[in-house]
């Protein structure tokens, strides 16, 4: 009898377990084809669990003599109720990773709409309501027009000289050298020389503009422009570490030019002075 009634108590208090498994809400809720699955053996346990209950209830009122339970009905229902556990462990997990899933697809989706918002901020005021920004990379706008380069020596003397104030020595090398070709009297290539040397030694190629110095000087060797010359060449042999050589260059300018322009004997005082002239 008391196996009886320990049977009849798990029944009993199993069959509100499944019945709770199966309410309307909880069918409800299940949309997967795992959870209809799930669903599905949740019911057949149900009617399984009936069956036993019946058993027990018709074994109930048997005589005393006679087996309450058949003796495999205690552990039906212990399978019964652990096949029931099982379930309900795997419908959570299944519902915690939907869960999951709905988070990120939420979060997703507000990133994305964060960055459309964006986007649009954006091409709204940054641009006055222009274009966007990937409109302009694929559809850059046409370069203006470069303006005519000066086709003279004059007028590439005047540029290159003001790049040369600028410290623009690359314009300033180009235009020399353009003036150099395009020149045709003695002075203007003797400037157009000059200004070669000086943007090579402003860009401290300072072998070739020794080299460009000198051959300013040889252009004119009695012009005052040749005295500068030299005074450029002991500069840039000076800044080669080439003392001998700068202070040869000075001796020769003062040979050539005893009253040189005050401008000049100032450069070649302070020349000799860091050459160690003697």
């Amino acid at each position: 009898m008391r196996g009886a009634r320990v049977s009849r108590f798990f029944i009993l208090s199993t069959v509100p377990l499944i019945s709770f498994l199966v309410m309307p809400d909880a069918q409800a809720q299940i949309s997967s084809r795992e959870g209809i699955a799930l669903q599905n053996q949740i019911q057949q346990l149900s009617e399984q669990l009936q069956q036993v209950q019946s058993r027990g209830q018709g074994a109930g009122t048997a005589t005393a003599a006679a087996p309450a339970v058949p003796a495999g009905s205690s552990d039906l229902v212990s399978q019964l109720l652990q096949r029931v556990s099982t379930l309900e462990n795997e419908n959570r997990e299944m519902r915690g990773e939907l869960d999951q899933l709905i988070n990120q697809v939420q979060t997703q989706n507000a990133a994305v709409s964060k960055k459309i918002d964006d986007m649009q901020f954006a091409s709204q005021n940054g641009g006055g309501g222009g274009a966007s920004p990937a409109a302009s990379v694929a559809s850059p706008s046409v370069p203006a027009a470069a303006p005519d380069k000066p086709v003279t020596a004059i007028e590439l003397l005047k540029t290159g000289q003001a790049a040369l104030k600028a410290r623009d020595y690359d314009t300033a090398q180009s235009d020399a050298s353009q003036a150099l070709k395009l020149a045709k009297t003695p002075n203007g290539k003797l400037e157009s020389q000059f200004l070669l040397a000086q943007s090579l030694a402003g860009q401290k190629q300072y072998r070739d503009s020794a080299l460009a110095y000198y051959d300013a000087y040889n252009r004119a060797p009695k012009s005052p422009r040749a005295a500068e010359a030299l005074i450029g060449v002991s500069a840039s042999m000076l800044a080669l570490g080439d003392k001998n050589s700068a202070c040869q260059a000075l001796q020769k300018l003062e040979a050539e030019f005893p009253s040189p322009a005050p401008r000049v004997k100032a450069a070649v005082t302070t020349f000799k002075g860091r050459a160690s002239c003697h």
